[in-house]
């Protein structure tokens, strides 16, 4: 750094990194991020991508996004606008300036602003930043293709090898706007090109070169930022997915179980990743099948249950539908099983890379026949970890299937996250058959907490048979008899009933707040930054944000009544509003209800909440 140049101290940015989908732009995002969780920022990441495999390159339908909110306190959302929008080409800066402040940094390659990217992004004219408002003082605008291609011009790489670094350059630059060390981008781009060190040096050299542009011309559009992170908790930290948390937690809740894990699936955006990374943990007892359809992946898990493994099925929306009927089964054979819904936009196909809250009731009731099934949300993208050690702990200990619900958002999205010590976690102990009842063991009895025992196949003196027909509660032999299966529905439904989970806990303004913005699942932090901001406003204002959906949580009544208003914020047409109204005796709240695939918007919400209170 030149002495001459002062480094600002500031609390938080949000960076966009925007330009095709072949450009790099989720893993120039991705390393960014990874690079300021290292040293000790909260981040909140929302990768956007389109749903084509490859659209026309510089089309204005095949721009892939990532954005990244960075803190140096807390931060619960990847923000609703940009400090800085990186525009790889015409098309990012069409679709994406929208989401820049007005006092945004703009950075653009000029090499993709040619007259035909031009044309393809749609503009009118060759004077694009007057065409769009943009005042040009605040653009870094650089030659930044021919300037990799001067960069790598000796590395004897072809010139479709080259053009995949230049997002490298981008994040060099934006690491030099943000005083970022690169020590650390380059031991990532070291790891992830363990095999291909040619290619890592590569992509080194034009990070360098990146941040040499900033360094030398100090650009009037950007001075050098820094986020010093204040407050700070030992341990070890890393920039992790929903998706790849959720896979986590499930190695770690078999470890703990002392179970084998096994995953069947099929592959469907936005959930396979989690197929992927456990596919990577053989040597941890991980067994993943990658099935023909999705109802072979739910009934292949359903058959590993029984065998005695921490069976998982991993899916979206459209899986769900198809995976009921095997669902049915696990409920009937009253088997632990670990249902993951990644949502996304429905119907049908919808969106596949949009993120909606539109399955909760499809969950919940989704099944023929009275099928109770507890359902837990994860609220953030490394809360998926915990989410699915509960589900896990859940299904083992009370013998039935668990939905654990995610989203796109939070699944693709990341946030720092201190790696657990394991120690610290609750035990599971799966109701195993007591030795003592050998011989007189029937496959319906049942403990304390209305679970069946699990006699796992081998157990000599313990063989049974189950099935989709009703058994007898007693003997475990098939029955149609009308008392019986009344009988082993209300045991079914008690089962869930019994299950305990934390009470719903009330953040802000919980004695006395004038409004209570209740949510659930993966709308946590941006509601907790409306109640945030609302209190910065002066007013009283309370969150209840719910985890555990079945069963509610014991206080769910008690704190839902206490307050004047509450309103119901969720990515739907109002599904846990109406599941709310229909458990607790006259609550009638206010909702606020969006299906547009994308996250909540603060502005819009504060705004809306507030015509609440003052109306």
């Amino acid at each position: 750094m030149s002495k001459a140049l002062k480094i600002e101290q500031i609390e938080d940015v949000v960076v966009l990194f925007a330009g095709d989908s072949g450009d790099g732009m989720q893993l120039a995002g991705n390393i960014f991020s990874t690079v300021s969780a290292t040293v000790g920022n909260s981040i909140s990441t929302f990768p956007n991508y389109p749903a084509d495999i490859r659209a026309p390159q510089g089309s204005l339908t095949g721009v892939s996004g990532f954005q990244v909110h960075i803190g140096a306190t807390k931060v619960y959302t990847p923000g609703d606008k940009c400090d800085v929008l990186v525009a790889m080409n015409a098309a990012a800066l069409k679709t994406q300036y929208s989401k820049a402040k007005p006092n945004a940094t703009i950075i653009i390659d000029t090499d993709s602003f040619q007259p035909a990217d031009l044309k393809k992004a749609a503009f009118q004219t060759e004077d694009y930043l007057a065409e769009m408002n943009i005042d040009p003082d605040r653009v870094i605008a650089c030659q930044l293709t021919q300037m990799v291609k001067d960069a790598l011009a000796d590395t004897g790489m072809d010139n479709k090898a080259i053009m995949k670094c230049r997002n490298m350059f981008a994040l060099g630059l934006v690491c030099w706007i943000f005083d970022r060390d690169l020590n650390i981008v380059f031991n990532f781009l070291n790891e992830k090109f363990a095999k291909k060190p040619s290619l890592a040096q590569a992509n080194i050299k034009v990070v360098q070169a990146g941040y040499d542009y900033g360094h030398n011309t100090h650009s009037t559009a950007a001075c050098v930022c820094h986020i010093e992170t204040k407050t700070k908790q030992p341990g070890r930290y890393m920039d992790i997915t929903g998706n790849k948390a959720t896979a986590y937690g499930l190695i770690a809740a078999a470890e703990k179980a002392g179970l084998k894990l096994y995953l069947g699936s099929y592959p469907i955006t936005p959930a396979t990743d989690i197929l992927h990374e456990l596919s990577k943990h053989k040597s941890l007892g991980v067994t993943t099948v990658q099935c023909e359809d999705e109802i072979a992946g739910c009934a292949s898990a359903v058959g590993a249950s029984f065998a005695g493994a921490l069976a998982v099925t991993s899916t979206s929306g459209p899986g769900i539908c198809l995976k009921s009927e095997a669902l049915n089964l696990a409920v009937i054979m009253e088997l632990p099983l670990v249902v993951i819904d990644v949502q996304r936009g429905g119907p049908a196909t919808g969106l596949p890379t949009k993120s909606e809250q539109t399955d909760l009731l499809q969950v919940l009731f989704g099944r023929n026949g009275e099928s109770p099934m507890p359902v837990i949300a994860a609220t953030s993208p490394t809360d998926c970890f915990d989410a699915a050690y509960d589900a896990c702990k859940i299904a083992l200990e009370h013998m039935t299937p668990v939905v654990l619900m995610t989203d796109a958002f939070i699944a693709n999205g990341s946030g720092a996250f201190k790696l657990p010590d394991l120690k610290e976690y609750p035990a599971i102990n799966p109701p195993y058959v007591p030795e003592e009842l050998k011989g007189t063991w029937t496959p319906y009895q049942r403990n304390a907490c209305g679970s069946r025992y699990w006699a796992v196949p081998g157990r000599e003196g313990f063989e049974h048979i189950l099935g989709g027909l009703e058994k007898d509660n007693k003997t475990g032999a098939i029955s149609t008899e009308p008392e019986n299966h009344h009988i082993m529905t209300c045991l079914r439904q008690e089962k869930i009933e019994k299950i305990t989970v934390p009470d719903v806990e009330v953040l802000g303004d919980s004695k006395d707040a004038d409004l209570l913005i209740v949510g659930f699942g993966g709308t946590y932090g941006h509601l907790h930054a409306v109640m945030d901001e609302m209190r910065a406003q002066g007013k009283r204002v309370a969150l209840a944000h719910f985890k555990y959906i079945n069963p509610l949580p014991k206080n769910t009544a008690e704190v839902l009544k206490k307050y004047p208003k509450v309103v119901v914020a969720e990515q739907n047409m109002g599904q846990f509003a109406s599941f709310l109204r229909m458990k607790i005796d006259n609550f009638t709240p206010y909702q606020f209800n969006q299906v547009k695939g994308q996250p909540f918007v603060i502005a819009e919400l504060v705004d809306a909440f507030n015509n609440i209170i003052n109306n």
